[in-house]
């Protein structure tokens, strides 16, 4: 009955309390220190190797609902968080180090969590294994989850900015398919006249590009910022090429066009087609706003570029985080596409619990799509995602509430309110 996790970061840590606090005992494999990545600098659980902030703590943010979900399914690194915490205004971050030791301690002094340090390379063939081993993971386990997953596994260098469709100025934009091919829906059209065009364009190759690692590895996909700098009309015969494209305002062919697509099956997120990018996160809200439908967009993700390894979560996934071929297996953290500190964790809670219920014989757990841990785990199993690519926590994947509140800071407010009451009910009808 003892269950088996691979990796001993954010998800993996929160998999094995979840399990231990069903009594279930856990072996749980870590490889570092006697085999490190390129990122880590320390033997210990859950370190942070980029930002040692976790983001907004207030629930009525994104960020801040996802933490207190998690809190009220009892998470362990969120309580250590707040045990480690450092002034940061409204933001919860810590003693990156503090922290780390803390919930290695924590760990380690578990009676049904056994810590082995040492690496593991093949997946197990029996027993229920949890396959948590983060963004950078080791060589010979990539290439066996490879093959496990039938080569749908991605090394995601690039991706563009996504934002909420109800901040796209839809006066300034029209829905189309380039020569009418496919659904009038397909496509959210943007489009800019010439001297809208060379501002915009004059503001793209003089943004400042963000810093990359030495282990960030990005082929094949161009940042647009690279392909701008090649010339004026560089894009125009790329990404906002407007050919087959007629704007019924004016009834001609724009200058230029972003075209904006779906993320998600609801249509509340869509994606800056074209648009991967390694401008810093201010730079891309300062440049890309100056696209006139989007002058007031909301960003719910920014584009980034650079190394990580995850699955095609929405072809291999059900949404209790378990594979779909072998229900024995589970996935969590970074590797199944939720992009994140915390929302690694709450992967790994919900891993954890749905792990335990298979065990103990209970139905699984998913919570509500209308809570943030819900609709991560619904984004990352959504069959309709054609161009899966990692994803935070947001108020863009929530589905819309039933009375809509113009002002967002309400909104946010009453979408929080709806969800943590889905947590409560949730939770204490099943555990």
């Amino acid at each position: 009955m003892r269950v088996k996790i691979i990796g001993g970061g954010f998800a993996g840590v929160e998999a094995a309390w979840q399990l231990a606090r069903r009594k279930i005992p856990v072996e749980l494999w870590e490889m570092r220190p006697a085999k490190s990545t390129a990122a880590h600098t320390t033997g210990a659980l859950a370190e942070l190797v980029c930002s040692n902030s976790f983001k907004a703590l207030r629930v009525e943010s994104a960020a801040g609902l996802l933490k207190e979900e998690m809190a009220r399914l009892g998470s362990v690194c969120v309580q250590c968080a707040k045990e480690t915490a450092v002034p940061a205004g409204g933001a919860l971050a810590v003693d990156r180090t503090r922290f780390s030791a803390l919930v290695t301690q924590k760990i380690e002094n578990e009676p049904l969590i056994t810590l082995r340090r040492e690496e593991v390379t093949e997946i197990p063939e029996t027993g229920t294994v949890i396959i948590a081993p983060g963004p950078l993971c080791a060589e010979p386990l990539a290439r066996n989850i490879q093959k496990l997953c039938g080569g749908a596994l991605s090394f995601y260098d690039a991706a563009a900015p996504i934002v909420t469709a109800e901040s796209i100025d839809m006066g300034k934009c029209f829905f189309a398919s380039r020569y009418d091919r496919g659904e009038d829906t397909d496509y959210i059209n943007c489009p800019l006249n010439r001297e809208e065009y060379e501002t915009f364009h004059a503001a793209l190759v003089s943004a400042q590009k963000a810093h990359t690692h030495d282990f960030d590895v990005y082929e094949g996909c161009m940042p647009i910022e690279t392909l701008a700098a090649r010339g004026l009309d560089a894009i125009r015969y790329g990404a906002m090429k407007p050919v087959g494209l007629r704007d019924p305002r004016t009834g001609k062919r724009p200058w230029a066009v972003l075209q904006l697509r779906k993320e998600n099956c609801g249509g509340t997120m869509y994606n800056l087609v074209g648009f991967q990018t390694n401008l810093k996160f201010g730079e891309q809200r300062r440049v890309f706003s100056m696209i006139p439908a989007l002058a007031n967009a909301d960003f719910v993700r920014y584009g980034v570029m650079h190394r990580n390894t995850y699955i095609d979560s929405p072809r291999l996934l059900n949404a209790d985080y378990s594979v779909r071929e072998h229900s024995r297996l589970f996935f969590a953290g970074q590797i199944t596409g939720v992009e994140g500190y915390m929302e690694s964790a709450g992967s790994g809670i919900i891993a954890g619990i749905n792990a335990a219920n298979a065990l103990l014989g209970l139905p699984s757990y998913v919570p509500p799509r209308a809570t943030m841990l819900g609709a991560l785990a619904h984004y990352i199993s959504d069959g309709s995602v054609k161009n899966f690519q990692p994803m935070g926590a947001n108020f863009g994947l929530l589905p819309p509430l039933d009375q809509h509140i113009r002002d967002k800071r309400e909104r946010y407010k009453a979408l929080a309110e709806r969800g943590l009451k889905m947590i409560e009910d949730t939770a204490e009808s099943r555990f």
